[in-house]
């Protein structure tokens, strides 16, 4: 594992083409922004997890691959709010002279 130091503003580049940013620091919380082309998921580690084990479990059970991702679809949508934030934050950026 790679471990950097970063401070708020900060920013590194993965791959040329996904750039993470600490944006604050708030004693044991760090938010994050992550600049990725919308080909590139991005999940949270716990909801990956997640969305593995039910996906063993669907080809365990012989689901359907519809079956599994209609069962899913609640809590990728979750992860929306993100997506919203980025939009925003460029519309910001955009903005500022």
């Amino acid at each position: 594992m790679l471990v950097l130091t970063r401070k708020a503003g900060e920013s590194i580049v993965i791959g040329g083409d996904v750039e993470l940013t600490v944006l604050e620091i708030d004693g044991d919380h760090i938010r994050l922004g992550i600049q990725a082309p919308r080909s590139v998921p991005i999940y949270r580690a716990e909801l990956w997890a997640e969305i593995q084990r039910e996906n063993a479990l669907a080809a365990n059970q012989g689901a359907t691959t519809s079956a599994a991702l209609m069962a899913l679809t609640p809590r990728v949508q979750a992860t929306r709010p993100a997506v919203r934030w980025r939009a925003a934050r460029e519309r910001r950026r955009a903005s500022t002279p």
